[in-house]
């Protein structure tokens, strides 16, 4: 469906215009059907976010700095979403022994049994979504999305 349908434009949309309307629409779009999946493990895209950084960590703990250059969305609370991640316990907080103002995350098993549930589901999901374009026309897009953004 074309963008002016879906905002019900009249009028023609200069391109620049269409473009933004058409990447924000879309993003929406992905991010409401991931946040779908989610839901059902009692997790929000950027708490799935924080717990995949941790874990690839391998083990090492991940300070809030770490976390928050890694996030998707630079403008989360980490601190907030380690917060809800350590209430449900599937990261440990603790205090940085060698720096006192630092706090190190740590993933628990009870987060990395929740990762491994979700890794084929996640794949599934990229999977099918990725298949609607051809490998050659996914490759123009990361190219121009790319492009884009710098």
């Amino acid at each position: 469906m074309k963008i002016e349908e879906i905002i019900k434009s009249n009028s023609e949309i200069p391109l620049e215009k269409k473009t933004i309307l058409n990447l924000i629409y879309t993003q929406h779009v992905v991010y409401d059907k991931f946040s779908e999946l989610l839901k059902k493990h009692d997790l929000s895209s950027e708490q799935y976010n924080v717990l995949r950084i941790v874990r690839g960590q391998k083990g090492k703990p991940a300070n809030m700095c770490v976390i928050q250059e890694r996030m998707i969305a630079k403008t989360s609370n980490t601190t907030r979403l380690v917060d809800k991640l350590v209430a449900k316990e599937m990261v440990h907080r603790n205090v940085c022994p060698a720096n006192k103002r630092k706090m190190e995350v740590t993933i628990t098993q009870k987060g990395l049994d929740i990762l491994t549930l979700l890794d084929p589901i996640v794949e599934t999901f990229e999977s099918n979504l990725g298949k609607k374009l051809t490998l050659e026309e996914l490759t123009i897009l990361n190219t121009l999305l790319e492009k884009y953004r710098n």
